[in-house]
């Protein structure tokens, strides 16, 4: 167990470390790291958005087709009103809509798709983000490595001979920006791939949702 004392200088040296690594990548790790931030901060907003967006679409019909049952549509709206998903709001439009037009299901498709439309926007809101840094920090990287290579292969021109250890340090600092783009891409891939899933997941879910509260309404006349 390390000592307050020595922590501090373990800490100090993984801190001294970083910069030393940041600065060892040159011009190219300042776009390398707002793509990071970039990416990061897109994350957190799409786990917050989905995290509010969350509902149990059975339950949710369940009950509503309870309230509609006692209380007829406004009881439905009132139910609907409890819940701030996009889901809720979709079909609260359509309930909307049959109260005006009544028994009308073109009507009430549309209203349903056309409202689903608005809502699930913001849940696709951050992706295209996401996936423009997942391919641009590696192109970042690649070009930095490049120019790296570049600056090596002058370095030896100038020096007139060919010396390893002179080679071998150019190409380690110019790799340092392709290993950190990958290292970006990776977890920020995976994370697009896992809201991609949820946003079409969700989808489905609404369109079943949609679908079945419409039969009941055609089967019930509420």
């Amino acid at each position: 167990m390390y000592n307050s004392a020595e922590r501090f200088h373990v800490t100090l040296n993984k801190e001294v470390g970083v910069v030393v690594f940041f600065q060892k990548g040159g011009v190219f790790m300042w776009p390398l790291l707002f793509c990071a931030i970039t990416g990061i901060a897109f994350v957190i907003e799409r786990f917050i958005s989905f995290a509010r967006a969350s509902i149990n679409g059975k339950r949710f019909v369940e009950g509503l087709k309870k309230a509609i049952k006692k209380n007829g549509i406004d009881g439905g709206l009132k139910y609907c009103g409890e819940f701030s998903a996009p889901l809720a709001r979709a079909i609260e439009a359509g309930l909307v809509t049959y109260k005006k037009v009544g028994l009308n299901k073109e009507a009430l498709e549309e209203s349903i798709v056309n409202t689903g439309n608005v809502e699930l926007a913001f849940l696709e809101k951050g992706l295209p983000i996401l996936s423009a840094v997942s391919t641009v920090a590696p192109i970042i990287g690649f070009l930095g490595t490049v120019s790296g290579m570049i600056s090596a292969f002058d370095a030896v021109a100038i020096a007139g001979e060919i010396e390893p250890t002179l080679v071998a340090s150019g190409i380690s600092e110019a790799l340092i920006t392709t290993a950190t783009g990958l290292t970006i891409a990776f977890p920020i891939v995976l994370f697009y791939v896992y809201f991609s899933t949820r946003a079409n997941g969700y989808t489905r879910m609404m369109e079943n949702t949609a679908t079945d509260v419409i039969e009941f309404l055609l089967e019930n006349k509420p």
